[in-house]
């Protein structure tokens, strides 16, 4: 576990002396709840990445006193060969569907009433495509427990009237709980199988006890998990990248070598920053180097779901939903929505011509562009102003 897990209890508070102990309290701490006994943990979302860390919040509420053994897992219901899917997942303890060939902590209980999953659940783990969590939150509203925590792992969000809608926030506000966020260079097969990897939480900076919590529900010797600061920048890399791999994939799928794709993903990288620091003044230097950055977008665009698709849609000509259907057994991608939603609020207000990656990739992925436009538009014989490129945030 993590260094900073919480130390045994008096009172249902941590022991760790009144000056820290003031620190690390929050308004409705949830560590208070431990009067009455251990925290329910609920999972809300079965896919694969939502089954991986089923598996390691299977084995950690297992060894830590202070969280409830059982953990409820919201599976939207489907027949699998001929079978209900929460009754098989049950019975072998394994998504056969989504994650095959990973066994699953018999701790882990898969239940298709997404309001008896949260009832008395004190830690909401929120692990779904970003599309459903409306109108899961809207069925669960009036049904969470005051006080709970809850974290987001859903990569994406959502554009209204020009604002940008973070899964964290909607969660916030419309369940009127304290709401963190995961994301980092973890491609769901690969953390199953216990291979070494990292995450960052971003937590809120007044709320350092989400930290202590999260780390202790997620960190294991072989993932190991990093707090910073900052719920939001945790969570716009977490979505951008996929972005960022739609454009991998195309040229990928293009057949382009080595230096194009490096080049694709500096410039890439490039507009998630300047995305973030435009959009979101408070983000940290620090989130773009840890796990949810720079290594997110590294192993997302050489093998994630969206680097692949994108190549075959290059290769195939098939559209998305067939895509989805043959390639990811009816999971949902997230860089397609995301694209659009950054597309629209760029459209809104007015930056477009400041993202030229992210406009190119929307553009081919749903208006037809030539998929070699995505290295075209960057080609010129104008050298790049460098002192010009490096005061541009200030302009804007």
């Amino acid at each position: 576990m993590s260094s900073i897990t919480p130390t045994p209890v008096a009172g249902g508070l941590p022991v760790e002396g009144a000056e820290a102990k003031s620190k690390l309290m929050v308004k409705n701490s949830v560590w208070e709840f431990l009067k009455a006994g251990p925290l329910r943990v609920a999972i809300i979302g079965s896919g694969n990445w939502g089954s991986a860390i089923a598996k390691i919040v299977g084995l950690n509420t297992k060894k830590a006193f202070f969280f409830d053994p059982e953990v409820r897992m919201y599976v939207f219901e489907e027949m699998f060969q001929g079978r209900k899917l929460t009754e098989i997942i049950n019975e072998k303890h394994e998504n056969v569907k989504y994650l095959p060939g990973v066994r699953l902590p018999d701790n882990i209980v898969a239940d298709p009433d997404i309001r008896h999953v949260v009832s008395g659940a004190h830690v909401l783990v929120f692990v779904m495509p970003h599309q459903f969590i409306k109108s899961l939150c809207k069925q669960i509203q009036g049904h969470v427990l005051p006080g709970a925590k809850a974290i987001s792992l859903v990569k994406g969000f959502d554009c209204e009237g020009g604002k940008i809608n973070l899964m964290s926030e909607f969660i916030r506000n419309t369940l009127n709980i304290e709401c963190s966020s995961l994301s980092g260079a973890n491609v769901a097969e690969g953390v199953a199988r216990e291979e070494f990897s990292e995450t960052t939480v971003g937590y809120h900076p007044d709320d350092f006890e989400s930290a202590q919590l999260f780390q202790s529900l997620f960190d294991t010797p072989w993932f190991r998990v990093n707090a910073v600061a900052d719920v939001a920048g945790v969570e716009i890399c977490g979505a951008l990248k996929n972005v960022v791999a739609l454009a991998a994939g195309f040229c990928d799928g293009l057949g382009y070598g080595s230096n194009t794709k490096a080049a694709i993903l500096r410039i890439g990288f490039y507009e998630m920053r300047k995305f973030a620091e435009l959009f979101y003044k408070d983000t940290i230097q620090e989130v773009y180097w840890d796990s949810a950055g720079l290594a997110d977008l590294l192993t997302t665009c050489y093998g994630g779901r969206n680097r692949r698709c994108a190549e075959a849609f290059v290769r195939t000509g098939k559209s998305w939903a067939e895509l989805e259907k043959s390639m990811l057994k009816g999971q949902k991608l997230q860089g397609t929505g995301t694209c659009r939603d950054v597309y629209a609020f760029l459209t809104a207000t007015g930056k477009k011509e400041h993202f030229p990656l992210f406009c190119t990739v929307y553009e081919i992925a749903d208006c037809g562009k030539e998929p070699a436009q995505i290295v075209k538009v960057f080609m010129s014989s104008v050298p790049r102003a460098i002192n010009k490129q490096r005061t541009v945030l200030a302009k804007l």
